[in-house]
């Protein structure tokens, strides 16, 4: 099952994509009551992002958006600011007639929600939010929230309870919910309760409890998921259901992207630790193939310019075997000073205590 979450999205371009998908789909929400005690579909604490709350109340667009009344927010436009931005990149894929019901498109209670989401099959799983101390709901806020799905007229199996408070009274006026837990408890505590459904953030559930959740029959839901490769992983990892603002790219997913067995997987990136490996030590021996040459020839240290002195300074071995015959004689015969001649003669640098002589 996938679940999509409409924080970001209007409601009918919600339900459009989710009538071509192949799996059921849930419908992840976001409420807040009004001063009116009427819960209706609000992700911000302000009407000012997502409404034209600064046109038609401009001194009030900073207000808690529960502090409103029914009345005044169906003045309220609630989708010309997707048509505006273009969060997800979709519009242009829009036909003329979508872009008309979005433009026209006002903010949604929770009753106006449950009736589509019945017209559509899907379920609902609604995260409510209590308004200020100061809000005259503040105490009766669940009450309010119960009262408003039972006159829906839909069938209690199609809604997930995920508030914590008054839970035991709730699951006696509305047996038929299903109910649901946000926070990470273990599966002893969740059937103790009656929770049957776990909603968690990705990265909150390793493999392993994914696995002890599954065979304790607790149905998990991980949000949010909006890349392919992350969907194909915990769809591997047997997740029952996600939570996506990216319906859009997951419903072009029908299978995980890539099927692999845990040894395969780990051979795999043996291998490629390896090959790694091998490339940087390729490299390392690549730049100092100098050094290394000159090192195993038997040279302490590797000086460029000792090299090229002694390029410099090479004669051939015949003018070096002349050399050494003449400065042997020469001290024999006339002494050790008459040898700088011979160098002079053969055209090397010679050096005396006053310097350097040509």
């Amino acid at each position: 099952m996938m679940q999509m979450d409409t924080s970001p999205q209007p409601l009918t371009h919600i339900l459009a994509l989710g009538s071509t998908t192949l799996w059921p789909i849930s419908i992840k929400v976001s409420l807040l009551p009004l001063v009116d005690g009427v819960p209706f579909l609000m992700h911000d604490r302000t009407l000012r992002r997502t409404t034209d709350v600064e046109k038609v109340f401009p001194d009030r667009q900073m207000e808690d958006a529960s502090f409103f009344n029914w009345t005044d927010l169906q003045q309220l436009n609630a989708g010309q600011w997707f048509l505006k931005d273009d969060p997800f990149w979709t519009v242009h894929n829009l036909s003329p007639h979508e872009k008309d019901l979005i433009a026209n498109q006002t903010v949604c209670s929770l009753e106006q929600l449950l009736k589509m989401a019945f017209y559509h099959n899907s379920t609902v799983v609604f995260r409510l939010r209590r308004p200020p101390p100061e809000h005259p709901c503040y105490h009766s806020w669940v009450n309010d929230t119960l009262q408003a799905v039972q006159q829906s007229g839909v069938p209690q199996g199609l809604v997930m309870w995920t508030p914590d408070e008054h839970r035991a009274q709730v699951r006696q006026l509305a047996p038929g919910l299903i109910q649901t837990s946000v926070e990470k408890r273990s599966p002893q505590f969740l059937h103790q309760y009656g929770i049957s459904r776990l909603l968690l953030r990705y990265n909150q559930a390793s493999p392993q409890e994914i696995r002890n959740f599954s065979q304790s029959n607790i149905n998990l839901t991980l949000y949010t998921i909006n890349e392919p490769w992350l969907y194909s992983v915990l769809w591997c990892s047997g997740v029952s259901s996600v939570s996506s603002e990216a319906s859009h790219i997951l419903k072009k997913v029908p299978y995980p992207i890539w099927l692999m067995r845990p040894d395969e997987y780990c051979m795999m990136w043996v291998c490629v630790d390896l090959i790694s490996f091998a490339v940087v030590i390729g490299i390392f021996i690549f730049q100092n193939y100098h050094m290394i040459r000159y090192r195993m020839s038997g040279m302490r240290s590797y000086n460029p310019e000792q090299i090229m002195l002694s390029a410099a300074v090479r004669r051939s071995s015949r003018d070096l075997n002349v050399m050494k015959e003449k400065l042997i004689f020469s001290e024999v015969g006339n002494g050790v000073g008459s040898a700088e001649e011979l160098y002079t003669d053969n055209g090397y640098d010679y050096y005396t205590n006053q310097g350097i002589s040509q």
